[in-house]
């Protein structure tokens, strides 16, 4: 990132407007590219692209492979003939603020079904085994995994029947006969997924926007990854989790956050040159063109907690051997696109890991200003090598952010407002759009603001409250907000900041 300035929108697809209830991989989401392009923006910030899991959190996903099939466009099932346009002629109204997870599941699971349905009927096409045989790796216990999870009516892996959870041999090839046609269907739903993704990655690309993923460190344990792997999790004989991931008390939580996720054997990893590491990166960059590895510090220490812990009060730091992972991985890709999530506890040496590889670190205007601190949030003081954000989607919004503050701690809006110069803001609009420019003047190289800032939205489009579950993960906006206004407003900002890396590749 060093020497190149760029800007770009955190928001993730699910967030884009839809007729199905949930933004997808269709027209909007290339209407979204549009408006990227046409606001000089180079970036575009999404979240995990995996299955979600428990409390529909796409940070605790059944896979570290897998795409969420929810995010297929049923338009684009029409466009390649697995639907006809009467099949999806008549939708339920959906809300279209929030996600209502339920009902959007029921709708488009039927229809998916019915296009495999079709699918199964058709010639299969040559893409489709080149894309088994590419994903290989992963593909064949993930969904043997999903099939197996449905089977079982939901139950995680280590209350299936022993033979099957431990995947003995004969297990395994009996429940393979026995589900061969819900394997297939998601064999299927995953090729929908990934050609779908690619091809609207390709047209960002085009356009001149890099994709930025988000790499979860940790797997759930309901996951395919520990059930067919589980020699690479710190578990009991009985497959039980012994330890489980987390952090301390930090800005979020007194009590720190319990997560759940099983923690890694990390001696196992070592011994087999980290080759579950080294196919997920290799993955996640067939994807997308940067990855921000989320709890990065944890690939250097991380918070273990005993199992059946209710908090994560008693856990204790554990050193990671985050050296030797990126530097094999490095290796085998040669290239390693990689930002460092690097908020809360950080200590020396997880700055000198993230330094030794040259990741950009991330600076969040929300923590900096209340670090009463004018060097944390004065752009000047910020390094080249970094992104920085008004926030992330563990953030209130900017807005929400502001009136709380000015609720909670009037002193501190105060200094902010001498600083910012507030006093010239007439409406929530002006404030928003003035946190936003102090973000792009940063000497950081990449400059990121969630859509829900630009958009000059209160709390209540917060994506996601940490420590919590249920009602997380829902916000959407609504068809039609994204104007021409928007895009010459940040068009400017780009352009008076020097953050349009290429401006052939912007041209209207």
């Amino acid at each position: 990132m060093t020497g190149v300035r760029t800007c770009g929108i955190l928001l993730h697809p699910t967030s884009l407007p839809s007729r199905y209830g949930i933004g997808d991989l269709g027209a909007n989401a290339y209407k979204f590219v549009d408006f990227l392009h046409n606001s000089k923006q180079s970036i575009w910030q999404i979240l995990p692209l995996n299955p979600v899991g428990y409390g529909e959190s796409p940070y605790q996903s059944p896979s570290a492979f897998a795409g969420n099939p929810m995010l297929i466009s049923l338009d684009k099932l029409v466009e390649q003939g697995y639907l006809s346009a009467q099949c999806i002629s008549k939708v339920p109204i959906f809300n279209y603020q929030q996600i209502e997870f339920e009902k959007v599941k029921n709708f488009k699971e039927y229809w998916l079904k019915k296009a495999y349905g079709r699918f199964k009927k058709m010639e299969k096409p040559m893409e489709y085994q080149q894309f088994i045989e590419m994903h290989r790796p992963w593909l064949g216990s993930f969904a043997a995994f999903m099939a197996l999870k449905e089977h079982f009516k939901g139950l995680a892996w280590n209350c299936w029947p022993q033979e099957i959870a431990l995947r003995s041999e004969t297990a395994l090839k009996y429940y393979q006969n026995l589900l061969d046609d819900q394997i297939q269907y998601h064999y299927f739903l995953q090729y929908l997924f990934f050609s779908q993704w690619e091809e609207l990655k390709d047209y960002a690309n085009k356009k001149g926007i890099r994709i930025v993923g988000d790499l979860p460190i940790y797997v759930s344990f309901d996951s395919s990854d520990t059930w067919a792997n589980p020699d690479l999790f710190d578990l009991d004989e009985k497959n039980n989790p012994v330890t489980v991931a987390g952090v301390p008390p930090d800005y979020f939580s007194s009590t720190g956050q319990l997560w759940g996720n099983p923690i890694y054997n990390w001696e196992q990893m070592v011994k087999d040159d980290f080759k579950w590491w080294r196919k997920r990166f290799e993955t996640l960059l067939k994807l997308v063109d940067i990855i921000r590895i989320d709890h990065f510090r944890g690939f250097e220490s991380y918070w273990e907690v005993p199992a059946g812990e209710k908090t994560a009060i008693n856990g204790r730091w554990v050193k990671a051997p985050g050296d030797k992972l990126f530097l094999r991985v490095r290796e085998y890709l040669e290239d390693l696109p990689v930002i460092a999530e690097d908020l809360g506890i950080i200590t020396p040496e997880v700055t000198a890991l993230k330094d030794k590889y040259n990741f950009p670190g991330m600076r969040v205007m929300q923590f900096a200003f209340e670090s009463n601190d004018v060097r944390q949030f004065s752009p000047y003081y910020h390094l080249e090598n970094e992104a920085v954000y008004t926030g992330t989607h563990d953030n209130d919004t900017m807005l929400g952010w502001y009136k709380g503050t000015l609720k909670n701690n009037p002193q501190l809006i105060k200094q902010i407002s001498r600083y910012l110069d507030l006093g010239k803001c007439a409406n929530d609009s002006d404030i928003c759009w003035r946190f936003i420019e102090i973000t792009y003047q940063s000497k950081a190289n990449m400059a990121v603001v969630p859509l829900q800032d630009i958009l000059c939205l209160d709390t209540d489009a917060r994506m996601n409250y940490p420590g919590t579950v249920g009602g997380n993960w829902r916000w959407r906006f609504s068809e039609g907000v994204l104007n021409e206004e928007l895009e010459e407003k940040l068009s400017d900002l780009a352009l008076y900041y020097n953050r349009i890396p290429n401006s052939e590749t912007h041209k209207s």
